[in-house]
């Protein structure tokens, strides 16, 4: 079967067989261009011909393409050409699938970005009153300081906080959350996250719930109904802009933080691994190496001898 033909018979398959969406059908046509494009200079006019190595080299030459292009887009591409060759051999249109051996590129691992604790304390007294400083109006300022005090005290993702029930926190020093593949964990909640907790539930959630529907989600938008994890978001970038923060805090930065300053102040990486929610310790590893370029960096500015 000739690439056109073979493309755009996938092409149909997975239009109106598999439903996927226009946008992803069309990554798909691109890949596949350029796939068929590669094979045409190779002479290649019947799939058939189409061996291990010769897809090897597509992907060696694709890899060496100025401007180099970015990890993620090799391993869309190359699994498109998976896609396709796998496709045709389970319509019986080819014997044998070349692609079954290659290996999409390595992506590069990327460190989290983590505040320092300063940049944290910043942040945390931006958001809203401290608990003691607190006056009538605050509602939401005590709502947001309560709900970045928890994602900072916990490393709790913001989807997790904002699905919290107010019987999740019916213990104050403990917290039930709920995780991916809606597991749950208990992780300890620190005194100064208790305090605002605290604060927002006898001075801030009664005046926010009057407002709407009864509920029993912990966290409240300013008309009363639960939350989102979209204004979840809002509250963080608006605290980070008020505490004129240059370093970029996504909803995920006091999750990253959280570990990161767990590992500095000397906690296992297994406790670390339990606390975040994590199957494998394997992916709580990566805080190791940041904790270990914060040492480098300590070291580099601190030995006479280092530079």
């Amino acid at each position: 079967m000739t690439p056109d033909r073979a493309v755009n018979a996938y092409l149909r398959h997975i239009t109106v067989e598999r439903g996927l969406s226009e946008h992803t059908v069309a990554a798909y046509r691109r890949d596949l261009g350029i796939y068929g494009e590669w094979l045409g200079r190779r002479g290649i006019r019947d799939l058939g011909e189409v061996t291990p190595q010769l897809l090897e080299d597509f992907a060696a030459e694709r890899a060496r393409d100025v401007p180099a292009p970015a990890p993620t887009s090799l391993a869309r591409l190359q699994s498109s050409v998976r896609g396709l060759h796998r496709f045709l051999v389970q319509e019986g249109l080819q014997d044998v699938d070349p692609a079954g051996t290659l290996r999409p590129p390595k992506a590069p691992q990327r460190l989290p970005k983590a505040l320092t604790v300063a940049q944290v304390e910043q942040l945390l007294d931006a958001a809203g009153p401290a608990p003691g400083a607190a006056q009538p109006g605050d509602e939401v300022g005590l709502r947001d300081r309560a709900l970045l005090e928890l994602l900072y005290a916990t490393g709790a993702r913001v989807s997790e906080a904002v699905q919290l029930d107010l019987d999740d926190v019916s213990h104050p020093a403990v917290l039930r959350l709920r995780g991916k593949g809606a597991k749950e964990r208990i992780v300890p909640v620190g005194s100064y996250a208790q305090a605002a907790l605290g604060a927002y539930l006898t001075r801030a959630r009664p005046e926010l719930s009057r407002r709407g529907r009864a509920t029993p989600r912990l966290f409240l938008g300013v008309r009363g109904a639960p939350l989102s994890r979209q204004s979840a978001w809002l509250v963080i970038q608006q605290a980070a802009e008020r505490a004129r923060l240059t370093a970029h805090v996504s909803p995920h930065t006091l999750r990253h933080s959280f570990a990161t300053h767990l590992l500095q102040g000397g906690a296992d990486v297994r406790v670390v691994q339990e606390l975040l929610g994590h199957a494998s310790v394997t992916t709580t590893q990566i805080y190791t190496h940041v904790s270990v370029e914060a040492l480098r960096d300590v070291y580099a500015t601190s030995h006479p001898r280092a530079r």
